[in-house]
């Protein structure tokens, strides 16, 4: 193996850290941390802390397993894993591959999919990698930066709660997010899948780097932020301030495979006279006020509590929360042109195009 330097371990002092970072790093998605949180507490507390290892530790034909929860994450707050999906993934990708998994890899550093795949890594005493192909999260399976590159998501292995398994080899990635989402949608409206596997060599062009252990800091500050968790926050991460305000209505749905809505957000203090609308497609999309947009997509826009600095995932929002709306500027390979192709305002329907937070608001 090559150099170990920069290894961590998730532990039982650090993975509330992890939980709370990956929920400020999503953007409102990602889904609820706190079923994937104590999944792996108990899987730390039984086998011990899970080792996390940057992507250059890897040899380069080393087999690593993007995983994570798919769907829509309202229904993620009840329909749960059983904790045994990581397994059925990872076997399969051995049979396919011949040859056995080295690490598991979270495919976007959100909610609890920043946290659930520690529990898989636990359970198969594997290490997890520094990295993840989105640096947020996004809401479809052709939105990780391995498509961005020509990199098949395929074999894609869908399994459910109860092991309904269903293995997908797609002509691409587009085909890949309508069969998946559509299976997923079959199973009940969320899953847990492994996406675009590869080699450590291979991975190392897509991968967005240090993620994972980027939200162990972000979290590791807000805990220790005290009266003040922006200036906390803002020593991990740049983060721009949009307005402050109370929830005053918030209208969400359930639909193939997706939760979309939006919320209105009456300003307070400073911002008294405001009125933000903030819309969503599992994870936050744009801020508006007046009709004209105040941060957009790819940017990682996040509802933080105003008293504790915590994230607020889209199926959390409810009336009457006094919040702050922040906006960190997007991994730098979203805002190429392929990116914001991918994950534009543009390609969620929107008739404007991408102008960076930073620059919005300098």
């Amino acid at each position: 193996m090559a150099s170990r330097s920069g290894d961590m371990c998730i532990d039982l002092d650090n993975l509330p850290a992890l939980s709370l970072g990956a929920t400020v790093f999503a953007g409102g998605g990602g889904g609820d941390p706190r079923i994937g949180e104590l999944m792996a507490l108990k899987a730390i507390r039984e086998l011990g802390p899970v080792e996390v290892k940057p992507l250059d530790a890897f040899d380069d034909d080393d087999l690593i397993m993007p995983c994570g929860m798919i769907g829509a994450p309202t229904v993620m707050v009840e329909k749960i894993p059983n904790g045994g999906e990581g397994r059925v993934i990872r076997e399969a990708y051995e049979r396919h591959f011949g040859r056995p998994v080295a690490a598991v890899m979270p495919f976007e550093m959100g909610g609890i999919n920043g946290v659930l795949p520690v529990t898989w890594a636990a359970y198969a005493g594997l290490p997890l990698v520094d990295a993840d192909f989105m640096g947020r999260a996004f809401p479809e399976l052709q939105m990780l930066t391995p498509h961005l590159y020509g990199m098949s998501g395929s074999p894609s292995v869908i399994t459910d709660e109860r092991m309904q398994t269903v293995v997908f080899d797609t002509m691409d990635n587009v085909w890949l997010e309508k069969l998946v989402r559509n299976c997923v949608a079959s199973l009940g409206g969320s899953a847990c899948g492994g996406l675009y596997p590869m080699t450590a060599g291979e991975a190392r062009r897509p991968a967005i780097t240090g993620t994972l252990s980027r939200a162990v800091r972000m979290g590791e500050a807000i805990r220790r932020g005290g009266e003040d968790p922006l200036a906390a926050i803002s020593e991990v991460a740049p983060v721009t301030r949009i307005g402050q305000g109370k929830v005053v209505d918030i209208e969400r749905r359930t639909s193939g495979g997706f939760v979309r809505g939006s919320a209105l957000i009456e300003g307070l203090g400073a911002d008294k006279g405001r009125l933000f609308r903030l819309e969503f497609q599992n994870e936050n999309l744009v801020v508006l006020e007046d009709g004209a947009p105040l941060a957009t997509v790819p940017d990682i826009i996040t509802l933080l509590d105003t008293h504790t600095g915590h994230g607020l995932v889209t199926e959390g929002v409810r009336y009457g929360q006094r919040i702050e709306i922040v906006a960190f500027p997007a991994p730098a390979v979203w805002t190429s042109e392929k990116g914001l192709a991918a994950v534009g305002p543009r390609a969620f329907g929107y008739d404007f195009d991408f102008v960076s937070v930073v620059d919005r608001h300098a």
